[in-house]
């Protein structure tokens, strides 16, 4: 909750993030794109089955316009300790990612980044808008707008329908 309603920006296009190694990345070169964001961690139960499938879903939809962009986040039972470029380094090397991995956030409270809280503002959760733990995912549309939220125990490949949908296959 926490501010979320005072969220001036109507696009996830409106934000500018940084990368791991802390430069800005503004978010408006994903116009046209689907988008599915993910606050991700290295030393959570659920990371071996999420970036597996995070990495088959790019591979697979990479091309048709689809972008993955994970932000690591320390606020869970500190499972992603390290530095941002630790982060990227674990999923790009383990995992195989290609897709950008960004600064670490937080995702909740005051100091929550501001993109988080634009996509809480747009689709709260089942209890309120907090995240409540790694994996949660947000599926946003070509014009930065979100279509839905996911909760961690959703797995990225049964969003697979969602996303051809939202980039017209369906």
């Amino acid at each position: 909750m926490g501010g979320a309603s005072s969220v001036p920006e109507k696009s996830i296009h409106d934000f500018t993030v940084k990368d791991s190694k802390g430069k800005d990345v503004n978010l408006d070169t994903y116009k046209g794109k689907v988008l599915l964001v993910v606050n991700v961690a290295s030393k959570c139960g659920f990371t071996n089955s999420n970036y597996t499938q995070l990495t088959e879903l790019y591979s697979q939809y990479k091309d048709k316009g689809f972008e993955i962009l994970a932000f690591p986040c320390n606020q869970f039972l500190n499972q992603e300790p390290g530095s941002s470029e630790e982060a990227e380094q674990f999923a790009c090397t383990r995992f195989k990612a290609e897709y950008p991995i960004f600064q670490k956030v937080k995702v909740n409270g005051p100091d929550a980044a501001p993109v988080y809280k634009f996509l809480k503002s747009s689709k709260g959760g089942f209890f309120g808008s907090s995240i409540k733990w790694n994996f949660t995912k947000f599926l946003v549309d070509k014009d930065g707008r979100v279509i839905k939220r996911y909760g961690t125990t959703t797995s990225p490949s049964a969003i697979t329908d969602d996303i051809k949908k939202a980039l017209g296959e369906i």
